[in-house]
């Protein structure tokens, strides 16, 4: 898009006007000719035919209709007819204008709560018209709410071209008269305005390679297809554009840093490292020993380690981890592994003290609440370069903690991190410490493309041996007494259960269960002696939270009612009850985290789904779905394809890093792997993009369209 149609001002466009353009940008994000026209329908219409009333049925998407006018009538809010008064209407009056309409097969009402002054003269008995909209059934008889009204009197037979785009829309836009139909007038306008001022954004011999059509071509018939084939090859060239600048910018920055900054080299394993992998009460798993090859190549590279460790639950990461502490322990340097939580900090510091114990490696611990004698110590044994891993949350990008030589710096369920908290953890280091960046939740291959295109994935796809399923079933109230029992029948064993509500407190306007009614419940059905229930949630202190967890995790308390605070990292091996109050309330991938928290300690586990009796059809086959893998790629997947990328619990909570207009990570996964094979491929041909055929490209990408937060890495 040229300088000239970038600036154009669509309040200028046939149909816009000042009060519509302040409108659109508001609503659509629409400041220029060049944003609208990229504005693209998310489905199209069939506008070619045209059926008869006794055709029409209630589950049909949209129909068109021709039909007479056979009566208008005026109601106000009671339902009365209005009549004019002296020739009069008092249209502030009217609440509902209903026009019944016919054709030879049948009758049909047109149904108007808006525009009703404007429509009244217009539909009037003996009148014919293309009614076009969605049916529904009421009172027996079909009608249409607004149907898109077209004269066929003023020659129009039929209103558009067969294929109608259907744009995104918000209810202001609506309230305002910028209907489908209008989107489409505005959308006919600004391509004639923008057209000529399209520049080509692919070089020819992309286009050549990859059997595109031009970019003027597809942009017209994404907006006004000529025919299907028309718009499969429109939506292709999009789509690979979309997808292929996107990899294109994430490989440049990885082949970028790659060559540009030096990592500290970390040639030798270590002594601590072979005392601790020696002394392993396990095998490790083929996968975990692939993992530890590749970040043991990239930390004696002397590049700069970004690498994703990406691991079902119970897959063995924090191994992982551990050696690759120990690694960097064996080149003098020092390890941080920052936790989203106190309660993960800790559990993550007992588990690694209990693996180093005879490597005499020292471990400390900081976070919010540790005394400030304590913390004194800690940090001056941290800056003397005497502890060799710490363990932390946030506190660990304190100011006043400072290294000796920070090499490695670990970072656990790191999305849960903002940008500057973790550049701030980067910079007390001289040299940038080798990153190794964790998540226990699954993420969809094409979702890891994106969000981590630009870092060197590791995938644990393979658990230990002798982890026993957890069997998943579903239950509804009135099997509640049924699972106490069964419960009654754990603890009786020697086990613990977690119940995990979605809520702290009770809303008047959902009806989920919550935490601080079902505790009440659950302390009456299980009462104290000889039963013991703690409670975690959001709102407690960082103290309460703890002596609640730790009482769990010791054996003192039988039950944990919970919120999701404990979805991530909790870790109490004896629990192998798993109630999930509510479960419709949660994503596919939160659920399988919860379900997560049991089967860590042998023996049969169980995960308890206690849901409601009205479900929706895509809440039924999540929870279906969950009950019959345990794979949590497979559920990651499903949920993205359900739910979409930027609503996925437990992978980012608010959106994706890059806007994308039409290609959808959910629908386009090959298409993905595709534009990312072609974008390595010229790459590897032209890695600064200098040469002259590539001049496109490198302008394209200068624009910052596709850049992103670098979520492995801040400079």
């Amino acid at each position: 898009m040229s300088a000239d149609a970038n600036i154009s001002d669509i309040q200028y466009l046939k149909g816009v006007g000042p009060k519509r353009a302040l409108l659109l940008g508001s609503e659509l994000g629409v400041k220029s000719v060049s944003d609208l026209i990229r504005i693209y329908p998310f489905r199209y219409v069939d506008r070619s035919s045209v059926i008869p009333i006794a055709a029409v049925r209630s589950t049909a998407a949209m129909v068109q209709i021709r039909a007479g006018v056979v009566s208008a009538t005026l109601l106000d809010r009671a339902g009365s007819v209005l009549e004019p008064a002296d020739g009069q209407i008092r249209f502030n009056a009217v609440h509902r204008f209903s026009v019944m309409v016919a054709d030879e097969s049948g009758m049909m009402e047109m149904v108007f709560f808006k525009g009703i002054k404007y429509l009244w003269p217009k539909l009037q008995p003996g009148k014919v018209f293309i009614f076009f909209g969605k049916p529904s059934l009421y009172g027996g008889r079909f009608n249409m709410v607004h149907p898109e009204i077209d004269d066929p009197g003023a020659g129009v037979t039929q209103p558009m071209a067969s294929m109608t785009g259907i744009y995104p829309s918000t209810e202001k836009l609506r309230n305002a008269g910028v209907t489908a139909k209008v989107m489409g007038r505005i959308m006919a306008s600004a391509l004639e305005a923008g057209l000529p001022a399209v520049s080509e954004t692919l070089p020819d011999y992309v286009m050549r390679e990859k059997g595109l059509v031009p970019l003027g071509y597809a942009l017209r018939n994404i907006h006004f297809p000529q025919d299907q084939s028309a718009l499969a090859k429109a939506e292709y060239r999009l789509k690979f554009e979309e997808l292929f600048f996107l990899q294109l910018s994430l490989l440049r920055q990885k082949y970028v840093r790659s060559r540009n900054e030096r990592g500290i080299p970390m040639p030798n394993v270590g002594e601590a490292f072979n005392k601790c992998y020696a002394a392993l009460p396990y095998s490790l798993t083929n996968a975990q020993k692939r993992v530890i090859r590749e970040i043991r190549e990239d930390m004696r590279s002397g590049k700069q380690m970004n690498r994703l460790l990406q691991g079902d639950v119970g897959s063995g990461k924090t191994m992982v981890a551990v050696l690759s502490a120990l690694i960097a322990y064996g080149n003098g340097c020092q390890t941080c592994i920052m936790a989203p939580t106190e309660v993960l900090a800790r559990q993550h510091y007992t588990n690694i003290i209990k693996y180093l114990r005879d490597t005499g490696v020292e471990v400390a611990v900081l976070t919010g609440t540790t005394k400030a004698r304590e913390r004194r110590e800690i940090l001056e044994r941290l800056a003397s370069g005497q502890v060799g891993i710490i363990v932390g949350t946030h506190a660990l990008i304190e100011d006043n903690v400072v290294f000796r030589n920070l090499g490695l710096a670990i970072i656990d369920e790191q999305h849960r991190f903002g940008v500057e908290q973790r550049s701030r953890l980067w910079a007390k280091s001289a040299i940038p410490p080798h990153i190794l960046v964790m998540t226990a939740t699954p993420i969809p291959r094409t979702l890891a493309m994106t969000l981590y295109g630009d870092l060197d994935v590791s995938v644990i796809d393979e658990m230990p041996p002798g982890r026993v399923p957890v069997k998943t079933v579903q239950i509804v109230e009135r099997q509640r007494l049924e699972l106490y029992r069964f419960m009654k029948e754990q603890i009786a064993a020697g086990r613990q259960a977690f119940i995990v509500y979605p809520m702290i407190f009770e809303n008047e306007k959902v009806d989920y269960r919550n935490v601080e009614t079902g505790y009440e419940e659950i302390v009456q059905a299980f009462p104290f002696p000889p039963y013991k229930v703690a409670i975690v949630h959001g709102q407690q202190s960082d103290e309460d939270k703890k002596f609640n967890m730790d009482a769990f995790a010791a054996g003192r308390a039988d039950i944990l009612v919970s919120t999701t605070v404990i979805e991530v990292g909790v870790d109490v091996p004896n629990a192998n009850v798993m109630v999930i109050e509510s479960p419709e309330r949660f994503g596919l991938s939160q659920l399988h985290q919860l379900r997560g928290r049991v089967g860590r300690g042998g023996g049969a586990s169980w995960c308890v789904l206690v849901r409601g009796n009205k479900l929706s059809e895509e809440s039924r086959k999540r929870l279906d779905l969950l009950c019959s893998t345990e794979d949590g790629f497979v559920l990651a997947e499903e949920d993205m394809k359900m739910r979409g990328p930027g609503d996925m619990d437990g992978t980012q909570q608010s959106g994706l890093p890059i806007e994308l207009s039409i290609a959808s990570l959910a629908r386009d996964g090959r298409l993905l792997s595709e534009a990312r094979a072609y974008a390595e491929v010229v790459l590897e041909r032209d890695p600064e993009l200098s040469l002259p055929q590539n001049a496109r490209l490198l302008a394209e990408l200068r624009k910052g369209k596709y850049d992103r937060k670098d979520y492995g890495k801040i400079s």
